[in-house]
C-alpha cells in the first residue's frame, strides 16, 4: 500500500508535465496564430509533421526505458536527468524573435519538435513509473487519480495565470509576456520533477524469460488486442479533446463575444477537470472499469452536443455546460490509464514479457497522435471556415468555430465508446490474470 505522500510526489510529477501540455493544448495555436503570427493552416500542418517524428523516437524511448538499470530504478532517472532540459526548451518555443515570415515558421517548427521530443522523453518514463508503483490492481486506480487531480492543478495553474501573467509581466508587450511568463512557469515544473523523483520508488520489476530486441518486442506487443484497443481509443479520445479544448478560446471570445472572460471559461473548465478526476476511484469501486469508461464517453459527447443549441447570450449556461463537459470527460481518463497497467500484466500473463516501457511509449504515441490530429483540425477548421485574427468574423465562420467546438468532438465521444466495447479486460478478469501471475511470480 503506497503513502499518501508518494501518491502526491507521483501526483506532483504530472503538474509538471502538465504545465506544458496544457499549455499546448490551451494556449499554443492561439499563440502561433495571434501572437507569433502564422497562418492557421501552418499551424496545423505543424502539429501534424512533428507526429512522424514521434513515431520514431516513442516506441525507441519506450524500449530504452525498459532496459535501463540504475541504483534509482528504471524509469524515475529520466525525471532528473531531463527536467531542466524540459524548461529550457519550454521556453525556447514560446519565444518570439525577430525574423521573416517564413524563418518564423522554421523557428517554430525546429523549437515544436524539440518540445515534443523532450517531452517523450520525460513523460514516457514517468508515465511508465505509475505502473510499477504498486503490484496491486484496486491501487492503479487510486494512483492515476492523484496523478491527474494533480495533473490538472497544472492546468488550473495554467488557464488561471497564464493570460494574467502575459499582460502582467509583458506591460503590453504580449510576445514578451509569453516568454516570461514560460520562465516562471517552467521553474516550477522542475522543481515539481524533482520532487516526484526524491520521493516515488519502483516496486514492480521486469521479469522476463529472455530479452528481446526492439523488433521483438514490437511484435510481441502487438499480439495484445487490449493494447490495440487502447491504442485506437487514445486516438480518437485526444483528437476529440484537443479539438474542443483548443478552440475553447475561439468560442468564447468570437461566438460568445466575451473575449475577457477567456481566463475564467478554461478555469471553470480545469476545475471541473479536477473535480472529475477526483471522482474517478470512487466511481470505480461501484463500477467496472470498462463499463464506467464507455458511459462516461457517451456522456461527455451529449454534453457536447447541447452545447451547440445554447443561445450565444447566455454565459450562464455555457460556462455550466462547459464545466459538466471537463467533468465527465476527466473523470474517465485515470480510468483509461490503470487499463494500460492491465494491459501489461495482460502481456505478461499471455506472452511472459513485461514490456512496461513500451507499452506506455506506444499508447503516449496514440495520445500524441490524437493531441497532433487534435490541433490540426482545429487550425485547419479555423482556415476553412475563414478565420483571421484580430478581425471581426462573420456569422458563417462564427458557426464553424461552433460546430468545430461542439459537434465534432461529441461525435469522437461516441467512436471511443464504441472501440472500448470490444475491450476484454474488464474487473473479474483482470482479477483472474493478477491472481495467475502472483502464483507463477511464488512459484
Amino acid at each position: 500500500m503506497l503513502t499518501k505522500k508518494e501518491k502526491i510526489a507521483y501526483g506532483l510529477g504530472d503538474t509538471a508535465s502538465n504545465i506544458i501540455f496544457q499549455t499546448v493544448m490551451l494556449f499554443l495555436t492561439f499563440f502561433y496564430t495571434d501572437i507569433f503570427g502564422i497562418s492557421p493552416a501552418v499551424v496545423g500542418t505543424l502539429f501534424l509533421v512533428v507526429r512522424v517524428i514521434d513515431a520514431i523516437t516513442d516506441p525507441l524511448m519506450g524500449s530504452l526505458t525498459d532496459s535501463t538499470r540504475t541504483r534509482y530504478g528504471s524509469y524515475r532517472p529520466y525525471l532528473l536527468w531531463l527536467a531542466v532540459p524540459f524548461g529550457l526548451i519550454s521556453v525556447i518555443t514560446f519565444t518570439t524573435p525577430d525574423l521573416t515570415d517564413s524563418g518564423k515558421v522554421i523557428y517554430a517548427f525546429v523549437t515544436y519538435t524539440l518540445l515534443m521530443l523532450v517531452y517523450t522523453a520525460i513523460n514516457i518514463p514517468y508515465s511508465a513509473l505509475g505502473g510499477v508503483l504498486s503490484r496491486e490492481p484496486s491501487e492503479r486506480v487510486s494512483i492515476q487519480s492523484y496523478r491527474f487531480v494533480f495533473g490538472m492543478l497544472g492546468g488550473l495553474i495554467v488557464s488561471a495565470c497564464t493570460l494574467p501573467l502575459v499582460s502582467w509581466l509583458g506591460k503590453g508587450d504580449n510576445a514578451l509576456g509569453y516568454q516570461l511568463t514560460m520562465v516562471l512557469m517552467s521553474a516550477l515544473g522542475v522543481a515539481l520533477f524533482l520532487i516526484c523523483f526524491k520521493f516515488t520508488k519502483e516496486r514492480v520489476c521486469a521479469s522476463q524469460n529472455k530479452r528481446l530486441n526492439l523488433k521483438q518486442q514490437m511484435t510481441t506487443l502487438w499480439k495484445n488486442g487490449p493494447f490495440k484497443v487502447l491504442c485506437a481509443a487514445s486516438a480518437v479520445l485526444l483528437t476529440s479533446m484537443v479539438l474542443r479544448t483548443t478552440l475553447a478560446i475561439y468560442y468564447i471570445k468570437y461566438v460568445l463575444g466575451e473575449g475577457d472572460l477567456v481566463t475564467q471559461f478554461v478555469t471553470l473548465g480545469m476545475i471541473g477537470n479536477i473535480l472529475g478526476c477526483a471522482c474517478a476511484q470512487p466511481l470505480s469501486k461501484f463500477v467496472d472499469k470498462k463499463t464506467a469508461y464507455i458511459y462516461l464517453q457517451f456522456i461527455s459527447g451529449a454534453i457536447s452536443c447541447i452545447a451547440f443549441w445554447l443561445p450565444n447570450d447566455n454565459l450562464i449556461l455555457a460556462f455550466g455546460v462547459y464545466f459538466l463537459w471537463c467533468f465527465f470527460t476527466q473523470m474517465a481518463t485515470p480510468l483509461l490509464w490503470a487499463k494500460m497497467a492491465d494491459t501489461i500484466d495482460f502481456g505478461q500473463w499471455q506472452d511472459g514479457q513485461r514490456l512496461t516501457g513500451l507499452v506506455y511509449a506506444s499508447v503516449v504515441f496514440f495520445i500524441k497522435l490524437g493531441l497532433a490530429l487534435g490541433g490540426a483540425l482545429a487550425g485547419w477548421l479555423l482556415a476553412y471556415y475563414g478565420y483571421e485574427a484580430n478581425t471581426v468574423l462573420s456569422e458563417t465562420t462564427k458557426n464553424g468555430i461552433l460546430m468545430s467546438f461542439t459537434l465534432y468532438p461529441a461525435i469522437g465521444s461516441v467512436l471511443v465508446a464504441l472501440i472500448m466495447k470490444r475491450y476484454i479486460l474488464d474487473n473479474t478478469t483482470v482479477k483472474k490474470i493478477h491472481a495467475d501471475l502472483a502464483t507463477s511470480n511464488n512459484t
